[in-house]
């Protein structure tokens, strides 16, 4: 009869791709990718300067918090990948800031003077 032995605890795949409570924001973010796979293509091929801010979230959770390797299995080269997070990390930074709060416009207040013809 075989008996087998207990697996000793390594870096597993489980560890390597963080499979922990907030991995959820991760696969999200790769599914988010993919999904505006069509900007990032645009963004390369025609030098369009705009990847809609989704796409950019994406970008950066994958980049800064998962894992920034991926780009390179998702078919990126390295700089294709770091111009990707370069853009979008400085998006982030130097977004436009708020519109400003409109205008609220009271009637006009009519005065009497004491000139004024009954």
């Amino acid at each position: 009869m075989a008996l087998s032995r207990p697996l000793e605890p390594t870096q597993g795949l489980e560890a390597r791709l963080k499979l922990d409570g907030e991995s959820a924001n991760c696969w999200d973010s790769l599914l988010q990718l993919h999904a505006c796979s069509g900007e990032v293509i645009l963004f390369f091929l025609n030098g369009e300067t705009y990847l809609g801010p989704g796409c950019c979230q994406a970008i950066r959770v994958i980049g800064h918090e998962c894992w920034p390797e991926m780009f390179g299995s998702l078919g990126f080269a390295t700089e294709e990948g770091d111009i990707l997070q370069g853009y979008c990390d400085h998006e982030a930074t130097h977004s436009a800031p708020p519109p400003p709060s409109p205008l609220t416009l009271e009637p006009n207040k009519s005065i009497q003077s004491d000139n004024s013809v009954p």
